[in-house]
């Protein structure tokens, strides 16, 4: 990929990374991690993408979220919006999400704010801006910050888009809500997980932080190493799932996700070294499996919970020496 930086200034971001550690406020770990018992080393949450196939509003993905034994709920900002151009109400959303014991810690949106043509990142930021205030509104704290519209874009300019990132996150400091920028690793730009956090760190804003996943880091080719340079902060909620050996990276796609623990992804080196980096936020479950789909909604739930769970147990992170 071209990205128009030179060895020198790669080495410098790195540097910065290094010393700085991402140093995003740990007050936004939210309420979750206040709330949940302290044998827990992370959150649980329900992305709902996991049931899409299953055709549920906004109401029935609350509650099954809770049903199932979720911490927290982690919704697409169309399903919200769907509800809402059908009568519903923002103010009784937030009401129902409290009541089921669940908090937003992250949403699911795709407003184009890293492209190029300015037109489009113009409506873009509009786009977020609207986002922004529907999750304010229901008490969500974090959105999803992907590479929309650069998808395709092989010679993006991380500088640039680190600027544009910081403008996004100035936006979420007016509207109370953090964007995280998003590894998409089907993408010709932001597909690496250095280029995310070289975009992160340069874009010189204290909140600045990463939403990673799983299947995602495989798939843009990044070594889970990487992970461990990172400062616990820098992290606030981790898309979870695994994948098979088989199809190839080249040719794997988000349908193949699986349940954790259910592929060959090596979960117990990654949720040791972000425990130990210091990260105690969220796991968000995001599968797309079409199998999945086509099973009862509330089994596919407490299946996904039980064998995250399972799969964090495996790490024995309790037995790991107290970071310093």
């Amino acid at each position: 990929m071209q990205t128009n930086l030179n060895r020198r200034e790669m080495l410098a971001a790195t540097g910065g990374l290094l010393a700085a550690g991402l140093t995003s406020t740990p007050a936004l770990a939210g309420k979750t991690e206040r709330q949940r018992s302290a044998a827990e080393p992370f959150a649980y949450c329900f992305n709902t993408s996991t049931v899409r196939g299953q055709k549920l509003g906004i109401v029935e993905q609350i509650n099954l979220t809770s049903t199932a034994g979720y911490d927290a709920i982690e919704p697409w900002l169309r399903d919200i919006d769907q509800y809402v151009k059908e009568g519903g109400s923002l103010k009784d959303l937030r009401k129902r999400i409290e009541d089921a014991g669940l908090t937003v810690e992250s949403a699911i949106g795709f407003a184009q704010w890293i492209v190029d043509d300015d037109a489009q990142r113009k409506a873009g930021f509009e786009q977020a801006k609207r986002d922004m205030d529907t999750l304010q509104q229901i008490g969500g704290i974090r959105m999803a910050a992907p590479p929309v519209g650069a998808t395709k874009q092989s010679d993006l300019d991380l500088f640039a888009a680190a600027k544009r990132y910081r403008a996004l996150l100035e936006l979420g400091d007016q509207m109370q809500v953090v964007p995280q920028v998003e590894v998409w690793g089907f993408s010709e730009s932001l597909s690496r997980l250095g280029e995310s956090m070289f975009v992160a760190i340069e874009s010189g804003h204290p909140k600045a932080c990463l939403l990673p996943d799983v299947y995602h880091i495989y798939k843009g080719g990044s070594d889970f190493a990487g992970l461990g340079l990172l400062s616990g902060s820098a992290i606030q909620v981790f898309h979870v799932n695994d994948y098979p050996a088989d199809p190839p990276r080249e040719t794997i796609n988000d349908a193949h996700r699986v349940y954790p623990g259910d592929g060959v992804a090596p979960l117990t080196d990654i949720f040791r070294m972000i425990h130990q980096a210091g990260f105690r936020g969220v796991l968000s479950l995001e599968l797309f499996n079409r199998e999945y789909w086509e099973q009862d909604p509330l089994e596919v739930a407490k299946t996904g919970l039980r064998k995250t769970r399972e799969a964090v147990l495996k790490a024995q992170l309790d037995q790991l020496p107290k970071a310093e």
